[in-house]
């Protein structure tokens, strides 16, 4: 017989019914259920976070959160209307500058490069990028924008936060626009070059259009991520407790303003801070909720 450990019936068919009390199924039970305990435990921080956040954030939210300034320290009421203001505006101006540069950097690298040499060293240093404390972005942009007055004799500033917050968002745009342009079939691109297109319409209006999805989830969680930055914004956009004057002169962010108000001893302020916390998780809950569904329009 060539399976003598399989069980059959004196007609010689196989019985193959589920057996509970076997050794290989009791371990394969075992395994099953210790990989399920080891994914809740990992799931677990993010829960505890969420729902403490969710606690301690919610009751603060109303109308006065959204278009108030934050209050004098030591005074109740106000809100929190120029942090969220400034936060949109930083990371715009980041976004602006990242995503024409990370998307034309992930073409060059899927469409043009040989593979070898410079297009080597450039994956290379998106992926060293990619590991960079966030922190050493805010200091490089401070050492060369904002100590020397680069931009238009400007220290602390809107424009410097965004650029600080592009440092980080390269990497991630770079590699999913590379990455997802491979995703696109060798076959679409013979075709076009079949019909007499060049390849400069080729990749605008063959490859580009297909990509979008995966290059779009990449944008949005690259945005995730520079939204809730604290470190570089310290270093470049500073704070500032009035409303935004223009991208040349410091602004107030969400994070920067959880990191001053949640280190004073007024209540006000903390609870500001708690309020602040909760905005900008959901924000950034939400952007991770939409590059998901922007991954499941590639799989369809």
């Amino acid at each position: 017989m060539p399976y003598p450990d399989i069980i059959r019936s004196p007609e010689g068919i196989p019985n193959l019914h589920y057996k509970t009390w076997s050794k290989q199924n009791l371990s394969s039970r075992f395994l099953s259920a210790t990989a399920g305990i080891f994914a809740l435990i990992s799931v677990l921080p993010l829960l505890a976070v969420l729902i403490y956040i969710l606690i301690k954030g919610i009751g603060g939210i109303n109308l006065a959160l959204f278009t108030e300034l934050p209050p004098p320290p030591g005074l109740e009421g106000g809100g929190i209307g120029n942090a969220i203001i400034g936060s949109i505006v930083v990371t715009i101006i980041a976004g602006c500058i990242a995503i024409p540069v990370g998307v034309g950097g992930g073409i060059y690298l899927a469409e043009y490069s040989n593979g070898r040499g410079f297009s080597q060293f450039i994956r290379f240093g998106a992926n060293v990028l990619a590991g960079v404390p966030s922190i050493i972005a805010g200091v490089f942009v401070y050492g060369i924008i904002v100590s020397t007055r680069l931009i238009f004799g400007a220290t602390f500033s809107a424009i410097a936060g965004g650029i600080a917050l592009s440092v980080l968002m390269l990497p991630t745009v770079i590699k999913t626009t590379d990455e997802g342009l491979k995703l696109v079939s060798d076959d679409l691109r013979r075709a076009a070059f079949g019909v007499g297109a060049s390849r400069f319409v080729t990749v605008s209006q063959i490859t580009l259009p297909t990509a979008f999805a995966p290059i779009a989830t990449g944008v949005v969680l690259s945005i995730a991520r520079a939204s809730g930055e604290t470190a570089p914004l310290i270093f470049t956009a500073l704070f500032s407790p009035f409303w935004p004057e223009g991208i040349f002169e410091p602004i107030a962010t969400l994070s920067v303003l959880i990191y001053n108000f949640s280190a004073l001893p007024y209540e006000a302020q903390i609870e500001l801070a708690w309020s602040a916390s909760f905005i900008l998780v959901f924000f950034v809950l939400l952007l991770n909720l939409s590059a998901r569904w922007l991954g499941r329009l590639t799989k369809g």
